[in-house]
C-alpha cells in the first residue's frame, strides 16, 4: 500500500495557498503553516489589487476564465492580445535579459494553464477595467498587457483560495511561525516554537525579507531601511534563512527590488483597510519633482505597468527621500481611484505659484521655473493617447518625458506627496524549473520546494505588472504537485 505523504507548506499567501491546494489535489496530507495570526493572513497577496498577468489570444481566451462576460461587453470593448513572445519580450526587456530563461519558460508557459487550473477549483476572475482601459471614441481599449484581475482583488483571492483549500482538507494554522528546518531521515523536520514537525516534503512560500530593515539595508543598500512598506510585516525572510542553514543557494538580484510611489504620509506597514489604495500610479500623465522642485525621471518612459516597481527605488533617493506628483484639470479625470482616497497627501491651488507655495518642503521658485521650462518643451502637435505610447514628447530640456507629454496649464492643478513603498525584494532561493530548492552544487535538494516571491533569478532590476501573483501561482502548483510525489 501506498504509504499518504505529509506535506508542509511554508506561507499563507497565493503562492503557499496554490501549493497547497496542488499537493492536496495529488493525496497528499497537508499542512500550512502562516507565521501571521488569521486576522492579518494572506501575505503580500491580501494588499495588492489581484492583478494576474497571463498570455491570451484574445476575447475567447479571456472567456475561458471569465464565462461571466457578456456579448455586449465583448462587443464594446478591445480586450486585445498578450502573446508568448510579447511576455518573452516584456519580462525580458525590463530584466535587462537577466532573467533565468528556465524560470521564464515555466512562468510565461504555465501563466495561462494555471490561472484555467485556478478558476476550475473555484477562483473568480474579471476584467481590470478600472486600472488597466481607457474609453476611446466609445470604445474600451486595454493596454500594457494587463487585463485579468482576481475577483474582490488581492483579498478576494486570498479568502477564495483559503475557502477552497479549507474544503479541500488542507489544515491551516495560524500564528505558527515556522524557524527552523532539518534533514530527518528521508524527509524534514520543521520547527515551529518549540515543537517539531516531521514530514514528507516542504514547501517554502514565506515571502522575501521586505519587512526586515536590517537586512534591507545590507543587502539593498543604504537608505533602504527608511522605506515604508506597502504589505504584511511578516515577511522577515524566514524562509531564505531557513534553507541556506539547511545548505539551500542563493540566487538574483540581491540589490534589487519591487518599489513603487507610496504616500508620503502612508503607515510603516501595510494597511489592509487601505489596500493598496496608497499607491500613486498615474505619474505618467503628470510630471515627479523633487524638494529641490526638479524632475528627476522620465514619466512618460513607457506604460506604467513597466516603470512603476523602479522608480520607488528613484523616490527613495531624492532629497528626504519623497517627491511630488502635479497634474492640471486636463488629465485628472485619468487619475486612479487611488488618487481620491481619504487618506491622502494632497494639495489644490488655481496658480503653480501657489501650488508650490502650499508643497511642504519644496523650493517654490525652482518648481514654478521647473514648470515653465518643461511646459515650453512640451510638443503639443502630435496627438495625446493614454492607450498607446503616443510619442507626445518634450525636446531640449534636460530631463525628457517621451510619451504623454502635456502642459500644465489648466488650473485646478492638483500635487500628490509620496516617498516609496517597497513590495518585495528580487533575491531569493536558487530554484530550478520544477520549482526544486537547489544546493551550492546546483543539484535540486530532495523534497524541498520554494514558490512565490523567495524565489531567486526570476526578476532583476525591474518588473512587468501583474507578474508576481502570476508567478506564485505557477510555481506554487508546480511545487506543489511535486511535493506530493516520492522523490525518484
Amino acid at each position: 500500500m501506498t504509504r499518504t505523504r505529509h506535506v508542509v507548506v511554508v506561507g499563507g499567501g497565493n503562492a503557499a495557498l496554490c501549493a497547497a491546494l496542488a499537493a492536496r489535489e495529488q493525496g497528499a496530507q497537508v499542512t500550512l503553516l502562516e507565521r501571521a495570526p488569521h486576522e492579518a493572513r494572506g501575505g503580500n497577496s491580501r494588499f495588492t489589487a489581484g492583478a494576474m498577468r497571463t498570455v491570451y489570444g484574445g476575447a475567447e481566451d479571456l472567456r475561458r476564465i471569465m464565462p461571466e462576460l457578456t456579448d455586449a461587453e465583448v462587443a464594446r470593448t478591445d480586450f486585445g492580445s498578450y502573446s508568448r513572445e510579447k511576455f518573452y519580450d516584456d519580462l525580458g526587456r525590463v530584466t535587462q535579459y537577466r532573467s533565468d530563461p528556465d524560470l521564464a519558460e515555466r512562468l510565461i508557459e504555465g501563466s495561462f494553464e494555471t490561472l484555467l487550473w485556478m478558476h476550475g477549483h473555484g477562483v473568480r476572475f474579471l476584467p481590470l477595467y478600472g486600472r488597466q482601459s481607457f474609453e476611446v471614441d466609445g470604445k474600451v481599449r486595454f493596454w500594457g498587457g494587463l487585463t485579468v484581475e482576481a475577483w474582490g482583488g488581492g483579498p478576494g483571492l486570498v479568502d477564495s483560495l483559503t475557502s477552497i483549500a479549507e474544503r479541500a482538507g488542507v489544515a491551516l494554522r495560524y500564528g505558527a511561525r515556522a524557524t527552523r528546518l532539518e534533514r530527518h531521515g528521508r524527509g524534514w523536520r520543521v520547527g515551529v516554537a518549540d515543537d517539531w514537525i516531521d514530514v514528507d516534503a516542504v514547501v517554502l512560500a514565506c515571502g522575501g525579507f521586505e519587512s526586515n530593515p536590517a537586512w534591507r539595508t545590507r543587502y539593498l543598500g543604504p537608505g533602504w531601511d527608511l522605506a515604508k512598506v506597502r504589505g504584511t510585516r511578516f515577511n522577515t525572510g524566514d524562509g531564505i534563512r531557513m534553507a541556506v542553514d539547511a545548505g539551500a543557494a542563493t540566487r538574483g538580484n540581491w540589490s534589487g527590488c519591487h518599489a513603487v510611489g507610496w504616500d508620503m504620509n502612508a503607515p510603516e506597514f501595510g494597511d489592509l483597510a487601505v489596500g493598496d489604495n496608497f499607491q500613486k500610479h498615474s505619474y505618467p500623465f503628470g510630471v515627479l519633482v523633487n524638494s529641490d522642485g526638479r524632475r528627476f525621471v522620465d514619466e512618460g518612459a513607457d506604460f506604467r505597468n513597466y516603470t512603476y516597481a523602479k522608480y520607488g527605488r528613484e523616490v527613495l533617493g531624492q532629497p528626504g527621500q519623497c517627491a511630488w506628483q502635479l497634474f492640471d484639470a486636463k488629465v485628472t479625470h485619468l487619475l486612479r481611484d487611488e488618487y481620491r482616497i481619504r487618506q491622502v497627501t494632497k494639495v489644490t491651488a488655481d496658480t503653480i505659484e501657489a501650488l508650490a507655495a502650499k508643497m511642504e518642503g519644496v523650493n517654490a521658485a525652482n518648481l514654478v521655473a521647473e514648470i515653465a521650462a518643461y511646459n515650453a518643451a512640451v510638443d503639443t502637435a502630435t496627438p495625446f493617447d493614454p492607450t498607446v505610447l503616443d510619442g507626445r514628447g518634450t525636446e531640449g530640456i534636460a530631463v525628457p518625458k517621451t510619451n504623454w507629454a502635456n502642459r500644465l496649464d489648466t488650473p485646478p492643478f492638483e500635487a500628490y506627496g509620496i516617498t516609496c513603498g517597497i513590495t518585495f525584494t528580487f533575491g531569493g532561493l536558487a530554484v530550478d524549473a520544477g520549482a526544486r530548492v537547489c544546493g551550492e552544487d546546483g543539484e535540486p535538494t530532495p523534497d524541498l520546494y520554494a514558490a512565490g516571491e523567495l524565489v531567486g533569478g526570476l526578476f532583476y532590476f525591474n518588473y512587468p505588472g501583474g507578474t508576481g501573483l502570476t508567478s506564485g501561482a505557477v510555481f506554487g502548483r508546480t511545487a506543489g504537485t511535486a511535493a506530493a510525489q516520492p522523490a525518484a
